[in-house]
C-alpha cells in the first residue's frame, strides 16, 4: 500500500467514527426513547473523544508532514492536493483544542438537547438555563483554545463559515436593514394581501406526508440513497456515502410548513448526495460551508418552490391529494405561499422578514458569547429584539427564546449561515437565469433536472475544494454582494403586492 493509500485509509477510518456518529445523533433526533438520552451521552462523548483523537493525533501529522513537503505535494493530483490542504487547515485549527473539551461538549450538548425539548413542551425556560449555561461556558473556552483577533465570536462563527467576520457580518446586515425595512414597512401598509385561507384547514398528516414526498420526487431526490423521517426540529444528517436523511414536521393547521420544510431539507440533501464518489470518505466529502449549504436549501425551498413556475406544475399535485384545492388558480397558489407577516417564529418566516429574525439571534449570540450578557437575560434580550425588529413581543417563551434547537447543540455561529444562504442562493440565480434561460418553462413541466445539473456542475461536484467566498467567486465572477438579494426581494414582491 503506497503512502497515499494509506493517508486516505486512515481518513477513511476516521469517516467511519463519525458516520457512527451521525447514526446515533440521528436516531436520538427521531426514534430513541426517552430515557436512552443519558447513556446515549456518555457513548457519544467517548465516540466523538476517540473521533477527535484521531483527527489531531500524531500520525494524521505525520501524514500532512509528508504530503506538505514541495517534492511530494507537486506529485499528488490537483484532487488529493484539496484534500492535503483542507485537512492540514482543520488539523492545525483543531490540534489547538483539548480532547477533553470535546468529550465534554458531546456529552453536555446531548444533555441539553433533551432538556431544551423539555422546556420547550412547558413552556419553561429554567429547565433549560442552567444546561445552557454550560454550553455557553464551553463554547467560550472552545473560541478561546482556537483563538481570534479581534472578537471572540469570530472563532465559533469561522467553524461554519470558513473566512467570515463579525466585522463583515455587521455591514451586510446593516446595508438590509437600510433596504428592506422600509421595504417592509411600505409592504405591509400600501400592498394589497393575497388570499391565502386556503392553505389553512385540517389537513391530514399523512396526506401531507405523500405531498412532502411528491416534492421530493420532483426534485430528483434519491430515495434509495436517502429518507425522510419526522422530528421536533427539521434537519438533514448525512450519515456517510450515499445515505443522507432528512426530517420533517407536520402541523394539521397549515399543510404550506411540511411542504417546505420537507424541500428546505431536500434541498441540503441534494448537495451531499451529488459530491463526487471520488471524495467518499475523505475530508472533501461535505459541503463547503454551512451557508452555501443553506444556499441550496433556501433556493429549492424559497426560489423554485415559492416560486411561480412550480405552482403551475405543482396545483394539480396539490388537488390531487386535496381535492379541497379545486377551483384555486396556480397563481392564487403561489401568492398564497408568498404572504409577508410579521410572526414570531423563524422557520415559519417569510422572505422578507427572515433574514430579521436571523440578524436578532446573531446580535444575541455575539454578545453572549463576549459577554455582554448573561444566560439568564436571554428572554428579556430576546422579546426586546422582536420588538426592535418585528414590531412583536413573543407571548411565551416557547414561540420566543426556546423556539431553536440550535444553542442547545452548541452551534454558536451557526445562525448567520441563513441569512447569508439566502444572499448567497439570490447571486447563484443570477447567474442561473443567464445560463439556462428556459429554466421556468421547465420547472412548469416538473422538470427540474437542468436547474439540479446545473447546480450540481457550478456547487455539489466541488464538495468542500474550495472555501465560501473562492467558490462564490468562481460560479459567479464576484464575491457576497447583498444586492442581488435585495434586487430578488423587491421585484417579487412588488409584483405579488401590487406596489
Amino acid at each position: 500500500m503506497s503512502k497515499l493509500e494509506e493517508f486516505k485509509e486512515f481518513q477513511a477510518k476516521i469517516s467511519r467514527y463519525s458516520q457512527a456518529i451521525a447514526l446515533m445523533h440521528w436516531d436520538l433526533e427521531t426514534n430513541a426513547p426517552n430515557n436512552a438520552f443519558e447513556y446515549r451521552s456518555k457513548a457519544l462523548g467517548e465516540l466523538m473523544e476517540s473521533l477527535f483523537r484521531m483527527s489531531v493525533s500524531d500520525q494524521m501529522g505525520e501524514f500532512l508532514d509528508y504530503f506538505s513537503k514541495k517534492e511530494n505535494y507537486d506529485e499528488l493530483s490537483d484532487i488529493d492536493q484539496a484534500m492535503v490542504r483542507v485537512t492540514k487547515k482543520d488539523f492545525d485549527k483543531f490540534k489547538k483544542l483539548p480532547p477533553q473539551l470535546i468529550r465534554q461538549l458531546a456529552e453536555t450538548t446531548s444533555k441539553a438537547g433533551h432538556f431544551w425539548k423539555k422546556a420547550r413542551e412547558e413552556n419553561n425556560f429554567s429547565l433549560f438555563e442552567p444546561y445552557l449555561q454550560e454550553v455557553v461556558s464551553l463554547e467560550k473556552e472552545q473560541a478561546e483554545a482556537l483563538g481570534y483577533e479581534k472578537n471572540r465570536y469570530d472563532a465559533l462563527l469561522d467553524l461554519f463559515e470558513p473566512g467570515m467576520k463579525t466585522e463583515t457580518l455587521k455591514g451586510t446586515i446593516n446595508y438590509l436593514k437600510e433596504h428592506l425595512l422600509p421595504f417592509m414597512k411600505e409592504l405591509l401598509e400600501k400592498g394589497k394581501e393575497p388570499r391565502y385561507d386556503f392553505f389553512e384547514g385540517d389537513f391530514d398528516v399523512n396526506k401531507q406526508k405523500e405531498l412532502s414526498l411528491e416534492a421530493l420526487k420532483f426534485m430528483n431526490f434519491d430515495f434509495d440513497s436517502g429518507r425522510m423521517d419526522m422530528s421536533a426540529h427539521p434537519f438533514t444528517t448525512k450519515i456517510g456515502p450515499k445515505d443522507v436523511r432528512i426530517t420533517t414536521r407536520y402541523n394539521n393547521k397549515d399543510l404550506r410548513y411540511s411542504l417546505f420544510s420537507t424541500m428546505h431539507e431536500g434541498g441540503h440533501a441534494l448537495y451531499e448526495l451529488h459530491i463526487p464518489e471520488e471524495f467518499f470518505e475523505t475530508s472533501l466529502d461535505e459541503g463547503t460551508s454551512m451557508a452555501v449549504h443553506e444556499s441550496q436549501s433556501r433556493f429549492w425551498e424559497n426560489i423554485i418552490g415559492r416560486g411561480p413556475h412550480f405552482w403551475v406544475f405543482f396545483s394539480k399535485k396539490l388537488k390531487d391529494t386535496f381535492p379541497s384545492f379545486e377551483g384555486i388558480s396556480s397563481d392564487e397558489l403561489y401568492k398564497g405561499v408568498n404572504i409577508v407577516k410579521k410572526d414570531f417564529i423563524r422557520t415559519e418566516a417569510d422572505e422578507v422578514t427572515y433574514n430579521f429574525h436571523i440578524m436578532l439571534r446573531f446580535e444575541i449570540e455575539e454578545a453572549l458569547i463576549n459577554d455582554r450578557i448573561k444566560v439568564n437575560e436571554l428572554p428579556t434580550v430576546w422579546n426586546d429584539k422582536m420588538k426592535e425588529y418585528l414590531g412583536i413581543v413573543p407571548p411565551n417563551d416557547a414561540v420566543g427564546v426556546l423556539q431553536d434547537v440550535h444553542w442547545s447543540n452548541g452551534q454558536f455561529g451557526y445562525f448567520p449561515s441563513y441569512m447569508l444562504g439566502n444572499l448567497y442562493s439570490a447571486q447563484l440565480l443570477s447567474k442561473l437565469k443567464k445560463d439556462l434561460k428556459d429554466y421556468p418553462s421547465q420547472i412548469e413541466k416538473g422538470d427540474s433536472k437542468e436547474v439540479l445539473n446545473w447546480m450540481v456542475e457550478n456547487v455539489h461536484k466541488y464538495g468542500k475544494i474550495y472555501e465560501p467566498e473562492e467558490l462564490l467567486k468562481k460560479v459567479t465572477g464576484e464575491t457576497l454582494n447583498p444586492k442581488y438579494f435585495v434586487h430578488y426581494i423587491k421585484e417579487k414582491f412588488s409584483a405579488i403586492y401590487g406596489l
